[in-house]
């Protein structure tokens, strides 16, 4: 594999060096983040460089850094961000496309992008970034490197950059499982669990049905190992099942997410975009026109809808439970690929109803680089009940620790 450096991988916006407070667990860990996070001193550029243009530095770091410098780690500089993070794909118009290493020709995935670059090209340890519909698991998958979203608002966001509140989360991105596990108990302000006893794996069939064949051929050897462990039982459950009642994950992202994140990006970006009128790329701007023309009305019928589907959820899941599916249940696209419409659709609506399960169940959910094809890395999810984050990097580790990654 080409080896790259700060300015080969277009990783970072910028690169400075801030030293730890203190020693801590993250002792001798060097990290970036991402570009809707405050650093102090530094603009926040959100993926844009008309709101980079229209905004003051920032006056004081984000409390998830604070916590970061305060336990040993040191902070490299702040890394590319798809515009308003609104985007899955990494491919920034203001920044260019941040290099995934591990194949090349292929999108490095979004919005977390910069962070996932530099990481996986070994250029720090960890990376934090943001998840709302996706943006922490579909770089981690795509780019072949472990990415956790934890149960949502575990972590402070506090000094991020406001976009879907009610489901954006603040995420770690990392090369080793060790690395996350450390940087998680930090954040979660939390010691590591005693395991558990993992009674069920649930094989979520919506997910793996959506998932291009070549994606399920891919994991094959990995459920099939998981199948053959002993006193863990492994299950194929429906979405409908899990929350009983007949709604697809399809419907789950379309009728439901989508209106909610569609109306709370106008409500976090709306009064400035009418304001400034900025420069943006054209995949931004169709996206940003569609939110504008949100029926509003359905906003609470959704909201009622959601509560409703992590109500059934958090029900269902027992202690030691886990989901598992494909984090991106599509191949990894080409470069430019996506300038086609048809072509984005094929990419982005399967993808989102995948991740839309996590993220109405608020639930912890880490991808694990567990499979390639050919060069290009194919994620493995698992995900835990709500709260149950702790659990979920401890069966990880049991269950994965030990894999060459």
């Amino acid at each position: 594999m080409t080896q790259y450096d700060f300015q080969s991988s277009n990783a970072f916006v910028s690169t400075f060096t801030i030293h730890p407070y203190q020693t801590g667990l993250l002792d001798n860990l060097t990290f970036a983040v991402k570009d809707n996070i405050d650093i102090a001193g530094h603009k926040t550029s959100y993926g844009s460089k008309s709101w980079l243009a229209t905004h003051p530095p920032a006056v004081c770091h984000a409390l998830c850094i604070e916590q970061l410098l305060s336990s040993g780690a040191t902070c490299l500089g702040k890394t590319i961000s798809d515009e308003f993070t609104y985007s899955l794909d990494g491919e920034s118009y203001f920044y260019g496309t941040p290099i995934n290493p591990k194949a090349p020709d292929r999108i490095p995935g979004g919005s977390s992008s910069g962070p996932a670059s530099a990481v996986a090209c070994d250029l720090v340890d960890f990376a934090i970034g943001t998840d709302c519909a996706g943006s922490i698991r579909v770089p981690a998958s795509l780019c072949g490197i472990w990415g956790m979203r934890p149960t949502t608002h575990r972590i402070s966001e506090a000094g991020v950059l406001p976009f879907v509140p009610s489901i954006s989360t603040v995420g770690v991105l990392a090369k080793q499982l060790s690395t996350l596990e450390k940087v998680m108990h930090v954040l979660l302000r939390s010691q590591p669990s005693t395991v558990t006893p993992i009674k069920n794996i649930y094989l979520l069939e919506d997910a793996f049905d959506i998932a291009h064949p070549v994606i399920r051929k891919a994991l094959n050897e990995s459920i099939s190992r998981l199948k053959n462990m002993q006193n863990i039982t492994v299950k194929t459950i429906s979405f409908s099942d899990v929350i009983q009642e007949k709604i697809s994950l399809f419907e789950c992202n379309e009728e439901i997410l989508r209106i909610i994140q569609s109306a709370e990006v106008w409500n976090s970006v709306g009064a400035w975009l009418e304001a400034f009128m900025p420069e943006m790329g054209s995949r931004a701007r169709a996206g940003l026109d569609n939110v504008k023309q949100t029926d509003r009305s359905k906003v609470n019928d959704a909201l009622i809808k959601c509560e409703r589907i992590f109500t059934k959820i958090e029900q269902f899941t027992q202690e030691g439970d886990l989901f598992c599916f494909p984090t991106v249940p599509v191949l990894t696209p080409v470069k430019g690929q996506l300038d086609q419409f048809e072509n984005a659709m094929e990419f982005y609506r399967p993808t989102m109803a995948v991740t839309s399960f996590s993220g109405a169940g608020r639930l912890p959910e880490i991808s694990i680089p567990i499979a390639k094809i050919g060069t290009v890395p194919v994620g493995l999810s698992l995900v835990a009940g709500h709260r149950k984050d702790e659990f979920l990097l401890a069966v990880a580790k049991q269950l994965f620790g030990s894999e060459p990654y």
